[in-house]
C-alpha cells in the first residue's frame, strides 16, 4: 500500500494530523515505536485510520509520498537519517496543517522560557475582544486537530524549536521569538548557533506584509540579526525593559508599559499588570503588540493584563501557612527559567533545585542566590553537582522525595519567607514529567 502520508509518532500532534489528513481525504497510516496512548488510538480506530504501534514497516513508510514527524523524533535516529538519504519529503505538522488554514490569520510565538505565559495571554487579549480565535501548538490542542475539528479565524500558535525544524511555507502574520538560551542542546549537536537558527526558522518565510516581535534585550538575538542577514523582509518591532523603542513595538518607561503602533501610543501602568517579575513584563509586551498588530482595542488588551492569571506550574501561589508563602514553578526545567524567577521574589527565599541536570553552569544564578536565598533544598537522585557547588553560598540540604523536599524547606523557613519550587532541571528521576513533579508539590504542601 502507497499511502499519501505516513506519521511517524502518535501523540497530540500525529494524531491531529492524521485526523486533518483523512479529513482532507488523503490515505494516511500511523507509525510509532512505542505504544500508542489509549485515547488516542481509539480516536484513530474510530476514524479508521490504519496504524501500527511498537514497530516501524519501513516497506509502508519508505514508500509514502510525504512523511510528517513527531517533534519529539530527532534526527539521530536511523529511520530519519535513511529518510534523509532518500530526499524524501520530511514536514512538521505545524507545516502540514498551515496548507488547510484557508484564510485565517497567525501569531506564532517561539523562545526558550514563556512561550506558554505569553501564547496564552496574547489568545486571552484577542478572545476577551470577541475575535474568533484558538490557542494550538504546544499547548492545548494540536494546530492539525484545531483545523480538522473546529477551524478559527486566528490561531495563536506556542512552537518549540522541534517543530520549527521541518517548516517549509509556514508563514505566520505575527511571529514572536522572546528569548534565546541554551536548551536542547543535544538536538542541535550541542551547538548554540544551530539552536538559534532554528528559532529564527520562524521568519524564514515571512514577508513585508508580516511583524517579526523580538526581544532587543536579548544577546542571542541581537547577536544573530549582527552577523546573519534575514533572507526575509518582515516588519521588525522590538520591545525593551532598558531603552525606549523609536518605532512601533513596545518598552517599559518608569512605571508605564508603552505600546506603539501606527504612530499610536498606548501606556499601561505596570501595577495594572497582575503578573509579577520582569519576565512577565517581557511577555505582556511580547502580547500587547500582537494584539495590538491584530487591532485589538488598548482597553481590551488592559483589561487582559490586569486579569490574567499565572499558569500552572510557572509562579503558581499555592498556599501561605503559617506566613510561609508556597510558590510551585515546576515548568522552569533550565537555569534561565530559574534566573527570571528568583529576579522576580522579593522576601527571603528557601529554594528547592534538583531533578535531572542537563549539563547546568550553576554560575548563572549564583549571584541572584546570594541575594535572594536563605537555603537550597538539593531534590533528587543525585544532587552532588548542586550541593558541591551551592555549599559555598549558603545552607544545602538533601531531599530523596517530594515530601522531604517541602518539610525540609517549612523548616528553614520562617514567618514572611517564601518556599520557591524552581528546580532547573529535568524531572524523570523521581517524576512523570513536570505537572506530575508540581502536583505533588502542591499536594504535599495542602498537606503540612
Amino acid at each position: 500500500m502507497h499511502y499519501d502520508i505516513v506519521i511517524l509518532g502518535s501523540g497530540e500532534s500525529g494524531t491531529g494530523a492524521a485526523l486533518l489528513a483523512a479529513q482532507q481525504g488523503l490515505s494516511v497510516f500511523v507509525s510509532d515505536y512505542s505504544a500508542i496512548p489509549a485515547k488516542y488510538k481509539m480516536e484513530l480506530e474510530k476514524q479508521q485510520i490504519p496504524f501500527e504501534e511498537k514497530q516501524h514497516t519501513q516497506e509502508i513508510i519508505f514508500n509514502a509520498k510525504e512523511i510528517i514527524k513527531s517533534p519529539g523524533i530527532g534526527e539521530h535516529v536511523q529511520m530519519i537519517k535513511d529518510l534523509r538519504a532518500k530526499n524524501m519529503s520530511i514536514v512538521s505538522e505545524i507545516e502540514f496543517a498551515y496548507r488547510y488554514k484557508a484564510d485565517s490569520k497567525i501569531i506564532a510565538i517561539t523562545g526558550t522560557n514563556g512561550k506558554t505565559t505569553a501564547t496564552t495571554l496574547t489568545y486571552e487579549m484577542l478572545k476577551h475582544a470577541d475575535y474568533d480565535v484558538s490557542m494550538v501548538g504546544n499547548i492545548g490542542y494540536s494546530f492539525a486537530r484545531q483545523i480538522a475539528v473546529k477551524p478559527t479565524a486566528w490561531y495563536v500558535i506556542e512552537v518549540s524549536s522541534f517543530q520549527l525544524d521541518d517548516i517549509k511555507s509556514f508563514q505566520p502574520d505575527v511571529a514572536v521569538i522572546l528569548n534565546i538560551t541554551p536548551d536542547h542542546l543535544d538536538r542541535y549537536n550541542y551547538k548554540f548557533e544551530n539552536y538559534t537558527q532554528s528559532k529564527f526558522n520562524i521568519t524564514k518565510n515571512q514577508d513585508e506584509n508580516n511583524v517579526l516581535v523580538l526581544n532587543k534585550d536579548d544577546e542571542a538575538i541581537t547577536s544573530f540579526l549582527k552577523n546573519t542577514t534575514l533572507t526575509t523582509n518582515p516588519k521588525i518591532q522590538y520591545f525593551s525593559m532598558r531603552e525606549t523603542v523609536q518605532h512601533d513595538g513596545a518598552y517599559i518607561s518608569e512605571k508605564e508599559m508603552v505600546l506603539k503602533q501606527n504612530g499610536e501610543k498606548v501606556s499601561i501602568n505596570i501595577n495594572d499588570i497582575s503578573l509579577n517579575g520582569k519576565h512577565n513584563q517581557q511577555n505582556s509586551m511580547a502580547a500587547g503588540i500582537s494584539a495590538r498588530v491584530a487591532e485589538v482595542r488598548a482597553e481590551k488588551i488592559r483589561e487582559s493584563l490586569q486579569a490574567f492569571q499565572s499558569l500552572e506550574h510557572r509562579m503558581e501561589s499555592v498556599a501561605s501557612i503559617r506566613g510561609v508563602e508556597f510558590i510551585n514553578d515546576s515548568k522552569a526545567t533550565n537555569l534561565n527559567s530559574v534566573w527570571y524567577a528568583l529576579e522576580s521574589m522579593t522576601k527571603d527565599t528557601v529554594l528547592i533545585l534538583g531533578g535531572v541536570d542537563k549539563g547546568n553552569d550553576y554560575e548563572q544564578i549564583a549571584e541572584l542566590v546570594k541575594d535572594k536565598v536563605k537555603a537550597i533544598v538539593a531534590l533528587g537522585e543525585d544532587t552532588t553537582v548542586i550541593q558541591d557547588y551551592f555549599r559555598k553560598l549558603v545552607p544545602v540540604m538533601e531531599a530523596k522525595s517530594m515530601q522531604e523536599a517541602v518539610v525540609f524547606s517549612f523548616e528553614m523557613a520562617k514567618k514572611g519567607d517564601c518556599v520557591l519550587l524552581s528546580p532547573a532541571c529535568a524531572s524523570f528521576d523521581l517524576f512523570k514529567n513536570y505537572e506530575d513533579r508540581g502536583e505533588q508539590f502542591k499536594l504535599t504542601v495542602k498537606n503540612l
